[in-house]
């Protein structure tokens, strides 16, 4: 039964889903390997990535990992690039009983690794669960109805986290796909920056229709290709979350690709906004396309953006002059999806 949970990474994410979990009546710690920013915290009451939302008395902060020894519950919720340094340090202190949840969406920036098999590789006798969704921080923070997926290998652990974090404001639905749940939410990040840029630009409802629409096909192809089940990509973790973040100004995939349509550098774009995963990932969402030989047009042209100082309005013409197809054309992944099932 889980009673006691450890929150790593004090970012707007990770704090919603501590308070989401005090909302269950467990008791919640939120650590952050930054003093000062713990301190900024407790000082205002408030996290200044969730303005306007007074913390409980009863969430309490730490900067000391000692939090983990007696937890039932750890929630990592520190962005991609961080993952490895952090569950390093988890290795040999938390104990092997105590059920690992994974809230960050990325890639492993070293060998394209997912989030879990980071985490897996570090506490192997740990069961593991990625919780994903169409979920932005600012409101789950406020309560506001949300459906999650809990997904494992280990099914008994999803059910539980799902039963856990539950409430009439956080639906969360179980699943045993952990690959697709997990790539549905870093690739969707990619799609969200290539969104962003189209708002940016000028451009249409139109655009952004068939954007997301065939951007949820390449992130469906690439993930069957990599052992997921075609299904979960109609789902929260795939089509939910892709709609979400790339229509919301919480987005900052989707603001920082505003900043790139309108003529940002990069570079600016990323110190105006912050952590941009969409950036990170589509350098290694190419490299996976390649390994797997699927075909995804529109994040390779949004590695080009990115990458190789690729201009927007090109790759745009260059995705709409390709070679008119059936709809259905070159979908055998889907076929053989099917069969296999």
């Amino acid at each position: 039964m889980i009673k006691k949970v450890a929150v790593l990474g004090s970012g707007g994410w990770g704090t919603a889903v501590a308070l989401a979990a005090l909302r269950c009546g467990l008791d919640v710690t939120v650590w952050s390997a930054f003093k000062e920013e713990i301190d900024n915290i407790l000082a205002a009451g408030e996290n200044p990535l969730l303005k306007g939302i007074k913390l409980p008395k009863e969430l309490k902060f730490t900067s000391s990992l000692d939090c983990v020894k007696d937890c039932d519950m750890c929630v990592v919720a520190v962005p991609s690039f961080a993952i490895d340094e952090v569950c390093g340090k988890l290795a040999g202190v938390i104990d092997s009983s105590v059920i690992i949840v994974s809230i960050s969406k990325g890639f492993d920036k070293v060998n394209c690794e997912r989030l879990s098999q980071v985490i897996e590789r570090y506490l192997p006798e740990n069961p593991i669960v990625v919780l994903s969704g169409p979920s932005h921080a600012e409101e789950v923070a406020l309560a506001i109805p949300t459906a999650l997926v809990s997904a494992s290998k280990d099914e008994a652990a999803a059910v539980m986290v799902r039963e856990c974090l539950s409430t009439d404001k956080l639906r969360i639905y179980s699943s045993q796909d952990i690959i697709g749940v997990e790539l549905g939410g870093a690739i969707k990040n990619v799609i969200a920056l290539c969104a962003g840029i189209c708002d940016g630009m000028g451009l249409g409802d139109n655009t952004k229709a068939a954007l997301l629409t065939r951007g949820l096909r390449e992130i469906a192809r690439l993930g069957v290709a990599m052992g997921a089940r075609k299904d979960t990509f109609t789902g929260l973790s795939g089509m939910g979350d892709l709609i979400v973040t790339c229509t919301s100004m919480h987005s900052r995939n989707r603001r920082a690709g505003i900043l790139i349509g309108k003529g940002n550098s990069i570079s600016d774009t990323i110190s105006q906004v912050g952590t941009v995963e969409g950036y990170h990932a589509a350098g290694l969402v190419n490299k996976l396309a390649e390994k797997y030989g699927v075909s995804m047009p529109i994040c390779k042209s949004c590695y080009k953006i990115c990458y190789e100082n690729g201009n927007p309005n090109e790759e745009i013409m260059k995705l709409m002059s390709r070679p008119n197809i059936h709809e259905d054309e070159g979908v055998s992944w889907w076929s053989v999806a099917s069969e296999e099932e």
